[in-house]
C-alpha cells in the first residue's frame, strides 16, 4: 500500500495523538523549496477540479488498456498532472504568473491522453522543444525531462546526446521546469546533437537520488531515440558544473567529453573551512563520497574542457581541479571567459562548443588500451573493463591502473585494493596471456573465455586468480553493498513501519517524528512519495528487490526483532551495545545500515531508523548536501531533532570490510 495522508500515516505507525503533538513541537523549518504564495481560492479550486477530472479520465484509460500499450507513454502525460499536484499540495506556487502555467499543464495532460487513446503520440517524433517523463525505478515516482531536438537533425540514425545539468533554482518546481522546457531552448543548443535537460530531482547538485535521475533520464532517451552511446557529452554550469565535475569523475567511462562550468569540487575548500571549523571526523571522511579530487585519476579516461568566468568566485573549482589533474598527469583544458562573472562569455562559449563537437566526432574510446580507476568507496568502483571488487580499507585512496603492454601482457598496478575484476576485451584472445599485477606474474589459463571477467584476489600479499570469488557467500563490503546509510537511497527501497509499539514511549515519539520528517522531505526535496508497508506486509519477493528501511525497535517492528540477533550491533530491549560501550534503550535509538541478514545471498541493505542523513540546515548550499552519518550511529533522544541532526549523536562509526563492528583508532 501507499500511505499519503497524515491520518493514514499515523494510524499505520500505530501511534496516538501525543506523538502527533511531538511532531508539531519538533517541526523543522524548510529551506527547499521556499514557502510559496497563498493561492486565491478560485484559482485553487479550479486547479483541484482540473486534477480531479484528469485523474478520472486517466483511471478510465488505464482500466480499458487491456494490452498495456498505454503504459509505456503514460509518464509523458502524468508529469504534467504531477507538477500541478505537487505545487498545489505542497504550497509551491511562488508567483501568480505560475497559475496560468499550471492550468495549461492540465490541458496538455488531457490533450496528450486523448491523443494516446486515439493511438497517437505526436510528441514522440517531434523536433524542437519536447517535454517527456519516466517512471523512476528508485521510488516509482514520475520525473520530467526536457529535450531540444534540432529541426535538421536526422533521427533515423544514431545521433549525439548532450546531457545538460542546470544551475540551482530554489523555485524550480516541476511547473516551472516544464514551462521553461516548453518555451526556451536554453544557452546550450548545438545543431549537431539532441540536448537533454535533466531535472535531477530538483535541487541537490545531482547527488543521491539526483544522480540516479541523470542516468534514468539518459536511459529513457535511449529507449525512445537512436542515441550513439559513444557520443554522449556531460555539460553543466553552476550547480550543474558541480554535477558535471562529480558525475564526470565518478563515471568517466560513460562520456565522450565532460565540460564543467563554475560550480564546486571540494567541500571544505568551497566552504573555506579552516581545520578548527571542520565537522566531526566521520563527516570529514564522508566528504570522500562526492568530492572530486579523490577521483581525479579517473579523468585520464575522458577529455575534460572546463569553463570559468574570469571574475567568477566559482572559478576556484576549475583552479583546484587544474592543480589536482596536473599532479596526476591528467590532460586538462580550461577556457576562461574574459571580464565576466557567473555566466558564459559568448565568444568563449562558441570556442567551447567547437571543442566539444570535435570530441564528439572522435567519440568515446570503445576499447581503451589503458584504464585508470581511483576511488575511496566501492560505490564508484568501475572504469571501462576494470572494477575493484574489494578494498583493503574503505575511505582511503584506492587505485587500479591497467595497461595492455603488447599482445600478450597486461600490466596492473594497485593501491589499497584486495580484489579486482578484469573484463578482458572480448576482441582480444585470452589464452596465452600474462597479467603482471604489482610485479606478481599471473598466467591466464587456456580455458578462460574471452568474455569472462578474470577475478584476481590478493591473499597474504600475493595476487592469484580466483574464479569462485564472485559466487562466494562470505559477507564483505562489495560494489553496491558498502554503505554508508545514504547509499540505500540510490536503489529501489521500501519503507517498513512498525505494527506495534515500543516498550519505550520516547522511542515511539521519536520514530513518529522522524518518519513524518522523512516522508515530507522525500516529497519536497526528492520529488517522490515513499512506498510504505507495515512489518507484517513485507513479502520475501519484496525483500529480494528492495532495500528495507526499517523503523522502530525490536519491540515495535517485527522485522527488526527477527534480524536483531544477526545485526553487527546488539540492540535489546534494555540497551544498545557498540563494542565496549552500552546505551540505555529507553532513551536512545540505533540508526544503521548493513546487508539484510534475512536473505540467503547478500545483495540488499537493511537501514534502521533513517532517511537521507543531510537535512534542511544543509540545503543552504548544495555543497553541504552530503552524507552526514556513517554506517551506524547511536542517537540520544533527550536532544530533539533539528535542521542539522536527528538528535544528539553520542557514538558513530563505520563497519569493517566484513561488516563487523570495529573500534576507531585514536586520531
Amino acid at each position: 500500500m501507499r500511505c499519503y495522508s497524515a491520518a493514514c500515516f499515523v494510524a499505520t505507525v500505530g501511534l496516538v495523538l501525543a506523538c502527533v503533538e511531538t511532531q508539531a513541537q519538533t517541526k523543522i523549518p524548510r529551506t527547499l523549496p521556499p514557502k510559496g504564495i497563498e493561492l486565491p481560492a478560485a484559482d485553487a479550486e479550479k486547479l483541484r477540479t482540473g486534477l480531479t477530472a484528469f485523474d478520472a479520465k486517466l483511471a478510465q484509460a488505464q482500466a480499458s488498456d487491456k494490452t498495456g500499450k498505454l503504459a509505456a507513454r503514460l509518464p509523458d502525460i502524468e508529469i504534467y498532472a504531477k507538477a500541478v499536484r505537487y505545487a498545489l499540495e505542497n504550497g509551491e506556487f511562488f508567483n501568480a504568473r505560475e497559475i496560468p502555467s499550471a492550468l495549461e499543464h492540465l490541458k496538455t495532460a488531457e490533450t496528450r491522453l486523448d491523443q494516446l487513446n486515439a493511438g497517437n503520440a505526436p510528441w514522440h517524433g517531434a523536433h524542437g522543444l519536447v517535454v517527456r517523463g519516466f517512471r523512476s525505478k528508485l521510488d516509482g515516482s514520475i520525473q520530467p525531462y526536457g529535450l531540444v531536438i534540432p529541426e535538421k537533425l536526422d533521427l533515423t540514425k544514431p545521433v549525439p546526446l548532450v546531457v545538460w545539468l542546470h544551475g540551482r533554482g530554489d523555485t524550480l518546481s516541476e511547473v516551472n521546469f516544464i514551462r521553461e522546457r516548453q518555451s526556451k531552448a536554453g544557452e546550450i543548443a548545438p545543431p549537431w546533437a539532441i540536448v537533454l535537460h535533466i531535472y535531477g530531482r530538483y535541487c541537490n547538485a545531482y547527488k543521491s537520488a539526483g544522480e540516479v535521475d541523470v542516468f534514468e533520464a539518459i536511459a529513457d532517451v535511449q529507449n525512445n531515440y537512436k542515441i550513439d552511446p559513444d557520443r554522449i557529452v556531460l555539460w553543466g554550469f553552476s550547480m550543474g558544473g558541480a554535477g558535471a565535475w562529480h558525475l564526470g569523475a565518478h563515471y568517466a567511462d560513460r562520456w565522450a567529453a565532460v565540460s564543467p562550468g563554475a560550480g564546486f569540487a571540494d567541500t571544505s575548500k568551497y566552504q573555506r573551512l579552516k581545520p578548527e571549523a571542520f565537522p566531526v571526523w566521520y563527516e570529514q571522511t564522508l566528504w570522500n563520497v562526492y568530492d572530486v579530487p579523490p577521483y581525479v585519476r579517473n579523468l585520464h579516461n575522458v577529455p575534460v574542457v572546463a569553463y570559468s568566468g574570469e571574475n567568477d568566485k566559482q572559478k576556484q573549482a576549475a583552479d583546484l581541479m587544474a592543480d589536482a589533474m596536473t599532479a596526476e598527469g591528467v590532460p586538462f583544458k580550461h577556457l576562461i571567459g574574459p571580464k565576466v562573472e557567473h555566466k558564459y562569455e559568448p565568444a568563449t562559449l562558441k570556442e567551447l562548443t567547437a571543442l566539444l563537437e570535435g570530441h564528439v566526432k572522435e567519440g568515446r574510446k570503445k576499447l581503451p588500451t589503458s584504464v585508470s580507476l581511483q576511488t575511496r568507496t566501492l560505490r564508484y568502483a568501475k572504469q571501462h573493463w576494470v572494477e575493484a571488487l574489494a578494498l583493503e580499507k574503505h575511505w582511503e585512496d584506492s587505485r587500479v591502473d591497467a595497461k595492455l603492454a603488447g599482445p600478450e601482457q597486461l600490466v596492473v598496478v594497485t593501491r589499497n585494493v584486495a580484489a579486482v575484476s578484469i573484463r578482458w576485451p572480448s576482441e582480444v584472445p585470452v589464452a596465452g596471456r600474462k597479467i603482471v599485477i604489482d610485479k606478481t606474474i599471473v598466467d591466464v589459463p587456456a580455458g578462460a573465455l574471452p568474455k569472462t571477467s578474470l577475478v584476481l584476489v590478493k591473499r597474504s600479499g600475493t595476487w592469484q586468480l580466483d574464479p569462485s570469488y564472485a559466487s562466494s557467500t562470505s559477507l564483505r563490503k562489495s560494489p553496491g553493498l558498502q554503505g554508508p546509510i545514504d547509499d540505500a537511497f540510490m536503489e529501489p527501497f521500501l519503507v517498513v513501519v512498525p505494527s506495534g509499539k515500543s516498550s519505550h514511549p520516547q522511542v515511539d515519539a521519536w520514530v513518529a517524528s522522524e518518519l513524518a520528517h522523512f516522508k515530507d522531505r522525500w516529497r519536497r526535496l526528492f520529488r517522490g512519495d515513499l512506498v510504505i508497508k507495515t512489518d507484517t506486509e513485507v513479502t520475501p519477493e519484496e525483500m529480494q528487490k528492495h532495500h528495507l528501511i526499517l523503523w522502530g525497535d525490536g519491540t515495535s517492528n517485527k522485522l527488526i526483532a527477527k534480524l536483531a540477533a544477526q545485526a553487527p550491533i546488539e540492540w535489546t530491549g534494555e540497551a544498545i551495545k557498540a563494542g565496549d560501550k552500552s546505551y540505555p534503550a529507553a532513551g536512545n535509538v540505533l540508526v544503521a545500515i548493513f546487508p539484510n541478514p534475512l536473505l540467503k545471498q547478500p545483495g540488499r541493505y537493511v537501514v534502521l531508523n533513517s532517511g537521507p542523513t543531510f537535512r534542511e540546515g544543509h540545503d543552504r548550499t548544495n555543497s553541504l548536501q552530503n552524507p552526514k552519518l556513517p554506517d551506524w550511529a547511536v542517537i540520544d533522544l533527550s536532544t530533539p531533532p533539528d535542521a542539522l541532526s536527528p538528535g544528539k549523536v553520542v557514538d558513530a562509526g563505520f563497519f569493517d570490510e566484513s561488516w563487523k563492528w570495529q573500534a576507531r583508532k585514536a586520531q
